[in-house]
This record gives structure tokens, C-alpha cells and sequence, in this order.
């Protein structure tokens, strides 16, 4: 009886060594991400969630940065493709110019997963879903304009039209923030450029105009920063005014929750979790694993120190709160998509 135990758990150890040696042999080797904007802290984070999860599965993860210039992009990837990584990892620096390159991917037989922004002819896509993750800050916004603000709400959307992920997160703010604030104004409809330069440059000028507005919102941090920054150097009090940021990218967003009274309320986006989730995503396109064509990364708008539930923070470096940010559920389907924004 013993001797037969001992077999059985012998041959279930064999057995369990053979799978994992088969899930070892089915790992890339090498995969390539071409980010668009590597000096940005989210895709710093994106960068460091994905070297992370490589390592872990014993997987090169080597980076080209596009430098938000689509010319250095295709010939990025066009260098991985020659180079033979296993997958492509891309963030779109715009949507049409990465139409060619999934067509030469394919052609060497290299699997594509995205990262942020759709493209046509993409067989998966990792991304949050961008109209209700601005549709959550609108309403947050709404609830706190009720409150504090005299229940009303004029905006400045510091947007950025180039995408349309970005165009989504402004329009889910806005429907969001209607919902509580049904007479909410957008006053200004801008394009910071996704950048803090940009967005201070044409938010200053927006401001000269009409600096009738109570609520600042960004596509992203740089852009409500650029918003916030632009209305401080008017010289004007942050009494009555509400910043809402995009994206939990770094540490910008900490130290503005931290120290400027009107930045209260942050979507967060996570990209660490979104590298991770890209590395996944890499691994099951190796494998010619079935993937839906977008895998939803999770959000959450927060709420003055909610941050501090995800993230530790000690002054100079944040880390992340793997159980807390993994026990967060993305819809399973998007309120609505880039789709939506063509009929």
C-alpha cells in the first residue's frame, strides 16, 4: 500500500515537473516594447510593471523609445521584426501609423499586443476602458461641485484630440459629470498636447480669455497640472476650484493631492498593472492562446488620500499594492468605445 502511494506521488511530482518545464518551453524569450513617450513617468511605470513580470517568467523585455515621433516608432519595430523578438509590444504614438506595422509583424509571424490606444487590424489591445474611467471622475466631480461648489460646474477640459482613448476620457467626464450637474458648461475644449508645456501654454491663453471656469480637467497629469499651474501663475486662489487628474502616472499626482488644495480627485490607471497585464497578454499570443480583442485593465477615481489604499508612498518612491490594485474588477464590457466616436 505504501509502495503504490509512493508511485502515485512519484508519478504526480513527474507529472507536475513535465508541466512546468512545457510552461517554461512555451515562454518568449524576447519580447519588444516600442513605447511612444519613455521620459513620461506612466510609461516609466508601464515599463517597470513589465521588466518586473519578465523576470519573474524568465523573459528578456528590451524597450525602443518613439519619442512621440512616428517616423522613430516604425523604425523600432521594424528593428525588433529584423531582430526576431518573439512579440511586439507597441504604444501607438498615433493610430494610423502603426497600420503598416501589424501588417509586417504578421508577415514575420511575430504576434502584436497594443498597449493604450486601438489600431485597426489589432488582434488584441491592453488598455483601460477610457469613456467610463472619465465617466467615474465626472461623476465624483459632480458629487463634489454639489457639495462645495455651489452646485456649479464650468470646465476646462485640457484634452488631447490626436487619440482617440483621450477623446473618450473627456467625453465620459463631461456625461459624468451631467448626470449630478445636468447644466455643467465645458468652457474651454483644449489640446494640451498631453504634455505639462503645452498644457500650461494653451490653458494660460484659454484663461486670458475667459477665466470663468470652477473645475480643471486633464486627460492625464501632465495636462491637469499644465491646467493647474496655468491658473496659478494668473494669480489666482484655488478657493472654489476643482483639479481632476488622469492616470496615477507617478509621483506628480501624489504631491499635488498632497500640496495643492484644489487637486481632489484622481483617476488612477494604474500602469504598472497595465505592463503586468501587456506581459500576459504576450505570453497567451505566443502560445496561440485565444484573447478578447481588448483586455480591460482596471481604474478607480479617487477620492483626496484614497491613493494611499493602492500605493505606499515614502517620500521618493511609490510602490505599488499588488492585493489592492488586483482585487479591483474591470467591466467586462466598455460603456462605450473609440466605435462610438464615428457614428
Amino acid at each position: 500500500m505504501h509502495r503504490s502511494k509512493s508511485i502515485l506521488f512519484a508519478s504526480a511530482a513527474l507529472l507536475a515537473l513535465g508541466a512546468a518545464a512545457a510552461h517554461a518551453e512555451n515562454m518568449p524569450k524576447r519580447i519588444g516594447y516600442v513605447t511612444n513617450y519613455a521620459t513620461h513617468e506612466w510609461y516609466q511605470n508601464v515599463i517597470k510593471g513589465m521588466k518586473a513580470h519578465g523576470k519573474e517568467l524568465g523573459i528578456e523585455v528590451e524597450v525602443q523609445d518613439a519619442n512621440l515621433d512616428i517616423s522613430k516608432q516604425v523604425a523600432a519595430a521594424e528593428d525588433f521584426i529584423a531582430k526576431g523578438v518573439d512579440v511586439l509590444i507597441i504604444t501607438p504614438v498615433n493610430e494610423e501609423g502603426v497600420v503598416p506595422l501589424l501588417r509586417q509583424a504578421k508577415a514575420a509571424n511575430i504576434p502584436v499586443v497594443l498597449e493604450g490606444n486601438p489600431v485597426k487590424g489589432m488582434t488584441t489591445m491592453v488598455a483601460i476602458c477610457d469613456y467610463d474611467t472619465g465617466y467615474m471622475s465626472g461623476v465624483e466631480a459632480g458629487k463634489y461641485a454639489k457639495d462645495k461648489l455651489g452646485g456649479v460646474a464650468k470646465v476646462m477640459n485640457v484634452g488631447l484630440p490626436l487619440l482617440s482613448a483621450t477623446v473618450l476620457r473627456s467625453h465620459g467626464f463631461m456625461d459624468g459629470l451631467k448626470t449630478i450637474i445636468p447644466d455643467a458648461l465645458m468652457v474651454h475644449d483644449l489640446d494640451g498636447g498631453g504634455n505639462p508645456d503645452r498644457a500650461l501654454e494653451v490653458s494660460s491663453a484659454a484663461l486670458a480669455k475667459n477665466a470663468d471656469i470652477n473645475i480643471i480637467y486633464g486627460i492625464n497629469d501632465s495636462s491637469s497640472l499644465g491646467g493647474l499651474q496655468a491658473w496659478k501663475a494668473a494669480g489666482k486662489s484655488q478657493d472654489g476650484l476643482l483639479t481632476v487628474g488622469t492616470g496615477g502616472e507617478g509621483l506628480a499626482f501624489i504631491n499635488a493631492m498632497q500640496n495643492e488644495p484644489s487637486y481632489r480627485i484622481e483617476a488612477a490607471m494604474f500602469p504598472e498593472k497595465e505592463g503586468f497585464t501587456a506581459i500576459d497578454a504576450a505570453v497567451k499570443l505566443f502560445n496561440n492562446e485565444e484573447v478578447p480583442e481588448h483586455i480591460v485593465s482596471p481604474t478607480a477615481p479617487m477620492n483626496g488620500e484614497d491613493w494611499k489604499k493602492y500605493y505606499d508612498y515614502d517620500g521618493t518612491t511609490r510602490t505599488i499594492k499588488w492585493d489592492a490594485v488586483n482585487a479591483l474588477q474591470p467591466p467586462a464590457k466598455c460603456m462605450k468605445t473609440s466605435a462610438d466616436l464615428k457614428k
